[in-house]
């Protein structure tokens, strides 16, 4: 499997698949050809669908500049993956060097026809079984295990938590409306004032959770640098988790410890199924963002091994079919609410894990339910897989003239 630093990516929102990735691929193409005096860029299948929405062409022209790119928004799948990029160099009104590159999920990318760009052999086991027999074997706990292979990761999880907590507070001191047509409302600072108002001490923590989550996500929605985790349309739920836990004055070295032990089973589900919405709906995103979420909490918690993956795969279990509808291509209605939700589900897996465990083992393991959720995501039609077609995206109008009144808008 790949290095953790290929899971965890830090930048620019909205969208892992379609700024991140396509900022990279434009970046790799003009590395190659570069002093053209025009590119032309053909995004296809999901990022010609929902490519506007997610800001894929404002990433383009960043990189290519404004005047020197030609933009062509292809909903086609007739290619061989759903985030399908096509570049060109212009010059005399003919287009040459064409090269294919994919966007596979969280910020990486393929190139048509060549070798992997990254090094998929850092740590030498494929599933979690082959893990756990290695780290029983060694008596190490997850954490270590990932320390044992990538010792020189340390410093840059810490950048990565260090992000994580700046993406939330930036994002609970802001109101306003979200960019975009459907005019969002950013809600986290008023969330978070509602949980602290609270007097009911359970409401009160979900509702800070809860508020966490959205920091993190309408930072991503406004374009603001933020964590893949495994995405960017999923990054608030461990951001959530790691911020809950922060402020719960849990040490800075344990927190590194519990993002390396979420990261192997991202990188997991990664391996052997999907982290696209394109690919595998919502399940993919969503489901192993709450299943890394879980883990993460389970390690704080003193959870064994065994229990972690227990609480892992009960939360990606209860993600199974979760379709991927983003209403008018943007990454907010139901992403922001979903990842809320998704982290107080991470929370709830983790205690049903700790305490069902005592009672029984699990029958399911983690690596049975990433095989389900990859064959389920095969299942899920193609109009509720991040194309804008279906679902939520259908039934909701996609703009909006004006913003709902809000107290202190």
């Amino acid at each position: 499997m790949e290095s953790l630093k290929e899971l965890y990516r830090i930048g620019p929102g909205p969208s892992s698949s379609h700024t991140l990735a396509v900022r990279n691929a434009c970046l790799l193409y003009l590395q190659r050809y570069r002093n053209y005096p025009c590119y032309f860029v053909e995004l296809c299948g999901s990022l010609g669908l929902t490519g506007r929405g997610h800001m894929s062409d404002k990433v383009i022209e960043s990189v290519f500049g404004k005047e020197r790119v030609l933009i062509k928004f292809n909903s086609e799948m007739s290619h061989n993956h759903p985030n399908t990029m096509i570049f060109h160099t212009i010059d005399s009104n003919v287009l040459a060097n064409e090269v294919i590159i994919y966007s596979t999920g969280g910020g990486a990318i393929e190139v048509d026809g060549e070798p992997s760009l990254v090094d998929k052999n850092v740590y030498p086991h494929k599933n979690l079984k082959e893990i756990m027999d290695f780290c029983q074997e060694n008596s190490y706990t997850f954490a270590q295990y990932v320390f044992h292979f990538e010792p020189e990761i340390r410093p840059y999880l810490n950048k990565v938590l260090i992000q994580m907590i700046t993406a939330v507070r930036s994002g609970l001191q802001k109101n306003g409306v979200l960019p975009g047509e459907l005019r969002v409302l950013r809600v986290a600072r008023k969330l978070h004032r509602k949980a602290m108002d609270c007097e009911e001490a359970n409401i009160r923590e979900k509702l800070l959770i809860s508020s966490y989550a959205y920091a993190a996500m309408e930072e991503n929605a406004s374009g603001a640098l933020v964590v893949t985790a495994p995405t960017l349309g999923s990054c608030g739920v461990l951001a959530a988790m790691l911020m809950h836990y922060y402020e719960k004055g849990i040490s800075k070295e344990i927190l590194i410890n519990a993002l390396a032990v979420a990261g192997i089973f991202g990188n997991i589900v990664k391996r052997n199924a999907t982290i696209s919405g394109a690919v595998g709906g919502c399940q993919a995103e969503i489901g192993t963002a709450c299943s890394m979420a879980a883990a993460f909490a389970g390690y704080i918690e003193g959870l064994s091994n065994r229990t972690i993956e227990f609480a892992a795969e009960i939360a990606m279990e209860h993600n199974l079919g979760l379709t991927c509808d983003p209403v008018g291509g943007y990454v907010q209605v139901p992403c922001i609410e979903r990842n809320g939700q998704a982290v107080l589900r991470s929370l709830d897996s983790m205690i049903y894990a700790k305490y069902l465990g005592e009672i029984r083992d699990n029958i399911v393991t983690f690596d049975m339910i990433v095989e389900v959720m990859n064959y389920t995501g095969q299942k899920i039609p193609m109009e509720l897989r991040e194309t804008s077609l279906g679902g939520l995206a259908e039934v909701v109008p996609a703009s909006r003239k004006e913003c709902s009144k809000c107290i202190g808008c």
